[in-house]
């Protein structure tokens, strides 16, 4: 599933279109102690407005995100078709439509027994069609060629309790502490998947999207217990690995310059296909050129190659997931962030035996705490660190203070 199927579905994930329609939803309650207390399902023309305005809003959060951080896609093993499988609940439960009690029970208790959640909370499920109309070579639609893709989207929400503390009871006219307790299931779902996936404008039963509200908290249980497939790195972990990596074998060769100049030539990659709707990955061959055009020997280039090709194994890291949108600077009870176009402005120098950081300031005025403040051309502080241009001439660069 790409990028450009993910946005058609998103569009088309609303009451508005013509194309869309929910045709049953099944909902559960679930306690702290793992125990179902509720289940409903019901067709969807069957629920009051304000509560289906509700639920197709906490739904389509379950396709936000972005591809490869939040939203996930995985693979269903081969024990996953088995009877009792993940891939063969899920089904199950989607060719019912949800209207089979068996099928639903199965998938509520797929969840419930299987995923680890912290507090009480709502599971909702939905069966929908989205009418795909085919489409030309030239991306023109044909209004006479259409097939239903029908799926099942699940959100898992949190169950919150809450007692607003005084009211104003209305019967009494009177202000009052209030003496019962709402449980409110939150309008943002922790999780949730999509199945089966929308891969080449249809459905794809051999794969399901799964998505994590926060990308570094991911809910292994669900990927794993509830979804049966094998969880690989969150975009955080990619790029702490990413991280370890460089740090551990290009060591004493990182510098200001190199590090800012890797972000970059990432960046670009990234920029080139933003456009394009497969993501880019980055492979052990884009590491080594990367290192290498920005000023890393090629013995460590090789070497961090072939670290990062066994650090990965046969699952590459997305270009997304390495891309940093700022450089920041840590020292001393010092921290100075510079944004994507303004790496150039800064520089570490050593002059007369000590290390400088220095920034390049077009305009005099600079804002500090709010206020803005003029540094002058003659300011001594400014002159005693600045070096003159012979000394810049000569003073060697000492970039590895800038780490």
């Amino acid at each position: 599933m790409n990028k450009k199927e993910l946005a058609e579905l998103r569009k088309n994930f609303s009451e508005s279109s013509d194309l869309f329609v929910i045709n049953h939803a099944a909902t559960a309650f679930v306690d702290a102690e793992k125990q179902i207390r509720c289940l409903n399902s019901r067709a969807y023309h069957d629920i009051p407005t304000e509560e289906n305005e509700c639920l197709i809003a906490t739904l389509k959060r379950v396709l936000s995100g972005t591809l490869g951080k939040g939203l996930l896609e995985y693979e269903f093993p081969q024990e996953a078709y088995e009877e009792g499988g993940s891939q063969a609940i899920l089904y199950a439960a989607l060719n019912s439509k949800l209207k089979d009690e068996s099928a639903v029970s199965m998938l509520m208790d797929q969840i419930v027994s299987r995923m680890d959640y912290v507090s009480t909370y709502a599971v909702l499920v939905a069966h929908c069609t989205y009418t795909v109309f085919q489409k030309s070579r030239n991306d023109e639609v044909d209004p006479y060629q259409s097939y239903d893709y029908s799926f099942l989207v699940t959100a898992i929400c949190p169950v919150e309790v809450r007692v607003d503390g005084l009211i104003y009871n209305e019967d009494d006219n009177a202000i009052e502490k209030k003496k019962a307790y709402d449980r409110i299931v939150a309008e943002i779902p922790t999780d949730g998947f999509l199945y089966p996936t929308f891969t080449g404008r249809g459905p794809d039963v051999n794969h399901v999207l799964y998505f994590a509200h926060k990308p570094k908290d991911v809910n292994v249980s669900i990927v794993e217990n509830v979804l049966g497939c094998h969880f690989t790195q969150t975009a955080q972990e990619q790029r702490e690995t990413f991280q370890g990596l460089m740090q551990e074998i290009v060591a004493d060769e990182l510098s200001y310059a190199v590090i800012t100049s890797v972000n970059e030539k990432i960046s670009d990659i990234a920029a080139e296909y933003t456009n394009e709707p497969e993501l880019p990955i980055v492979d052990d061959i884009h590491v080594r050129d990367i290192l290498l055009d920005s000023g890393v020997s090629q013995e460590k280039a090789e070497e961090m190659q072939m670290a990062y090709r066994e650090a990965i194994q046969d699952k590459p890291i997305t270009v997304g997931n390495l891309v940093e949108s700022k450089t920041t600077i840590r020292f001393d009870g010092v921290t100075i962030s510079i944004g994507k176009d303004a790496t150039d402005k800064v520089r570490t120098q050593c002059v007369n035996g000590r290390r400088y950081l220095l920034i390049d300031l077009e305009d005099p005025a600079v804002e500090i705490n709010g206020l803005t403040a003029r540094v002058a051309a003659d300011s001594p502080p400014v002159q005693a660190n600045v070096p003159s241009e012979s000394e810049e001439e000569s003073a060697p660069e000492d970039d590895a203070d800038a780490q």
